[in-house]
């Protein structure tokens, strides 16, 4: 094998780790913007369920507040499920 094929199999080999690490910086990039939209959104659901933002001194408000969206989320599961299965084999 000739230098030049040598050295010009070095630079396509070369140019590949670079895309490739490239590549692996976007995903990466891409992995962390979304983990982070996770957890933005996992708090944002804890904050509401667990009534974080009510003003109120009033236990039973606050507490009021808790078993009724706790209830809500219970209730939308149980539909959905319900509907899943209906979809799924129960309407034979």
């Amino acid at each position: 094998m000739t230098d030049k094929k040598r050295t010009d199999r070095r630079m396509g080999d070369k140019r590949r780790d670079e895309q490739a690490q490239e590549e692996s910086r976007r995903i990466l990039e891409r992995v962390d913007r979304e983990s982070d939209l996770f957890m933005r959104m996992a708090s944002r659901a804890r904050d509401h369920l667990t009534a974080s933002e009510a003003q109120s001194e009033d236990w039973t408000e606050l507490w009021g507040r808790r078993i009724g969206r706790v209830l809500g989320v219970l209730f939308a599961l149980a539909l959905i499920i319900w509907l899943w299965s209906y979809l799924a084999g129960g309407a034979s």
